[in-house]
């Protein structure tokens, strides 16, 4: 067995913290209404003051505000029990004339025995803590609250833009999260303690002035004396109660000012305040000759002045001596550094690390990706990682955002495993008018094409935006021509990205709802790396997995009776078959398709053979490139008439079809029979017909 720590007095003061909260609020309660000896009422108000003091001096101590979330708290419940003792204080003080030790000492030994100047000091501490410290208090916590509130947004997107950029981890991304959240309650909880600690001195106020006008009622009525002894008695002890509440109060008070005032820090008040003030030597300097000089003025007192400005000056000496010193300092650190940095060998194996996706920006492109310029480029990735998720049911791996001088300055490239898969020229301080219709009104620019789906367009002022829109282009700025691109690139290579170890996370993220699925599915019928070639297959032809427990369903099905992948894949799309149709429909629910005259094929079903690298169309390839041609032929006699088709065919000829076709037309659909539902409504646009080609023919 190992050796326990010892148990500190915080441990055991936690462990039963929870039964001494609750039984400190009810003796708060109890205190409103029980009678309090006179000797008690001593010890509480004792206690009430020592607490006020550790309140302050833990809020000197405090680097951040956070470090003390429970003030809020605390300051409530401080304020019932400072009027649980008023209220006690007045029973005594109206019942007997006697309100205990503390209060008779503050009455006669602070005050002098004099309720005149009792009364004074005491409206004078009531005006310096409810006009000054406890209004300024409260407004600062108020503004406080409104700007921290506000700044939220920003503080996310700081975060979400040093997330995509790979500078923190999720867990840090988190944890600071987490930490917003939590000053922006704060300041909310301040906002409203405040409101306590001026209630509290409105009531000091209206308490004094009862003890006084009804201790001096009860004092007349009993014969207690004559109207001046029992006005003299009266307001002594009232003054005396109302000192030895408000100074806590005052504590208190100031303690919320310097929390509601104390800025993030690595060190205590004290420390900042002696490096901060004592930081520089010039001001020290001027203030001493400005105070030495007024010994010339006639009347001011030489002595103090002398001293005074004496002590600064001398101060302002080793300052300046200071920092001569820290100037050389730092001269010969940096040059150790420098030394330093020059011996020591560079570790290789930082350099076998390889980023998965990297977007390199040109010089003149870097003020996108930078916020404090204007730019929100991390940030608008970061929304395309979360629609290309809910798009293709993948996790983007992080993105990394750098210069690059090596190319254009108004270029950008971006790279999968430090290959680069596109790259583009953009102007920053253009915008980009996509032509939407060949008879568009010219407009002037510089002509050049849409990098995402490579359709005309024309970088123009951005003073001709409104005229553009107007003539029916659609424009957009750099930043969003770059994410477009990006979407559409990582789309096109998401059966790249999607590894082993991403497979693993997402079969992890859906084990709460298929455990059982998954269970019999992984490894008794399938490796980990065959349900990944599956998703692969599906992600090449841009179908969503984020349906992934349908997907190991059928998986599950079929794995038994077959291990070809090929034919696994096909099975998962006809479960998918909703999905599929739902999206390649237009927005009426209606599904255009080309079809295969008969003939055809029942040929190409009968040319296809398996090989090693799984079914394949066995025909020359002139033919298959005439069967090519044809098909993009009625694709554009489709688009001519407004429709984007899917090619429709057997189940068979689908796979090996599109194996024949995703070089040449890579953005065609290609759906088998199988994969319509029941009920969709399918409307034929074009037909591909027989084939000739030399002496080799496909027809009928």
């Amino acid at each position: 067995m190992g050796v326990q720590p010892p148990a500190t007095i915080n441990n055991r003061l936690t462990r039963f913290s929870d039964i001494g909260m609750a039984a400190a609020i009810l003796i708060i309660v109890a205190m409103l209404i029980v009678p309090l000896p006179e000797w008690l009422l001593d010890f509480c108000l004792a206690f009430n003051l020592v607490t006020a003091m550790v309140i302050v001096l833990v809020t000197l101590y405090v680097t951040e505000p956070l470090q003390f979330s429970v003030f809020p708290s605390l300051l409530l419940i401080t304020t019932l029990f400072r009027l649980a003792l008023n209220i006690a204080a007045t029973k005594l003080i109206l019942s007997s004339g006697q309100a205990g030790e503390v209060i008779q000492a503050f009455g006669n030994v602070v005050l002098g025995g004099n309720f005149v100047v009792g009364v004074i000091a005491f409206l004078i501490l009531v005006v310096v803590q409810f006009v000054v410290i406890t209004n300024g208090a409260g407004r600062v916590a108020e503004v406080a609250a409104r700007f921290t509130l506000d700044a939220m947004p920003g503080k996310q997107m700081a975060i979400d833009a040093d997330l995509n950029a790979g500078l923190i981890s999720d867990e840090e991304a988190r944890s600071r999260r987490k930490q917003i959240e939590a000053e922006a309650d704060f300041y909310g909880a301040m906002d409203g303690a405040s409101k306590f600690v001026r209630g509290d001195a409105i009531a000091a106020i209206i308490i004094i002035l009862i003890n006084i006008v009804g201790g001096f009622v009860i004092g007349m009525l009993n014969g207690q004396g004559d109207a001046l002894t029992v006005l003299r008695t009266y307001t002594l002890l009232t003054v005396g109660e109302g000192l030895v509440s408000q100074i806590p109060a005052l504590l208190i008070s100031t303690a919320t000012g310097l929390m509601v005032t104390r800025a993030a820090s690595d060190s205590n008040m004290g420390a900042d305040f002696v490096r901060q003030i004592f930081s520089r030597a010039r001001p020290m300097l001027m203030a001493s000759g400005l105070l030495l000089s007024l010994l010339v003025v006639p009347g001011f007192p030489k002595i103090p002045l002398l001293v005074v400005g004496g002590l600064v000056f001398f101060m302002s000496l080793l300052l300046i001596r200071t920092e001569k010193q820290e100037a050389v300092m730092a001269v010969v650190q940096q040059k150790e550094a420098e030394k330093k940095a020059a011996r020591q060998p560079e570790d290789p194996l930082k350099l076998l690390t390889v980023d998965t996706l990297i977007l390199e920006l040109g010089s003149n492109l870097v003020p996108l990706a930078i916020p404090d310029e204007g730019g929100d480029l991390a940030a608008r990735i970061g929304a395309a990682r979360r629609q290309i998720a809910m798009e293709l049911g993948i996790v983007l791996p992080m993105v990394r955002i750098r210069d690059n001088l090596q190319i254009h300055a108004h270029q950008y490239t971006l790279k999968l495993r430090d290959q680069v898969i596109a790259s583009h020229e953009i102007y920053p301080n253009q915008l980009l008018a996509l032509e939407t219709s060949p008879a568009l009104e010219p407009i002037e620019g510089l002509r050049t094409t849409e990098p995402a789906f490579g359709g005309p367009a024309i970088w123009i002022s951005r003073s001709l935006k409104e005229r553009a829109e107007m003539a029916g282009y659609v424009v957009a700025d750099p930043a969003s021509v770059i994410i477009t691109h990006f979407t559409e690139v990582v789309k096109q290579y998401a059966h790249e990205l999607i590894t082993r170890q991403e497979v693993q996370a997402l079969i992890d993220n859906a084990k709460e709802q298929n455990k059982v699925v998954i269970e019999e599915l992984i490894p008794s019928n399938m490796t980990l790396g065959e349900v990944q070639k599956v998703l692969q297959n599906l992600l090449r032809e841009r179908v969503s997995i984020r349906d992934l427990g349908t997907i190991l369903e059928t998986l599950a099905d079929w794995s038994p009776r077959t291990k070809d992948l090929d034919q696994l894949t096909e099975l998962v799309r006809a479960a998918l078959a909703r999905q599929l149709c739902k999206q390649y429909a237009d927005e009426s629910g209606v599904l255009y398709v080309l079809t295969l005259e008969g003939g055809l094929e029942q040929a190409l079903r009968d040319s296809v053979q398996m090989t090693t690298s799984g079914a394949m169309l066995a025909i020359d390839p002139a033919t298959a490139t005439a069967l090519v041609q044809q098909i993009q032929k009625e694709i554009e006699r489709a688009g001519d008439q407004g429709y984007s088709p899917v090619l429709l065919c057997s189940s068979q000829i689908r796979l090996p079809l599109k194996r024949i076709t995703e070089r040449s037309l890579p953005s065609l659909a290609i759906l088998a029979y199988n994969e319509i539902v029941p009920r969709m409504e399918v409307r034929a646009v074009g037909c591909v017909n027989s084939l000739e080609v030399g002496s080799a023919e496909i027809a009928a």
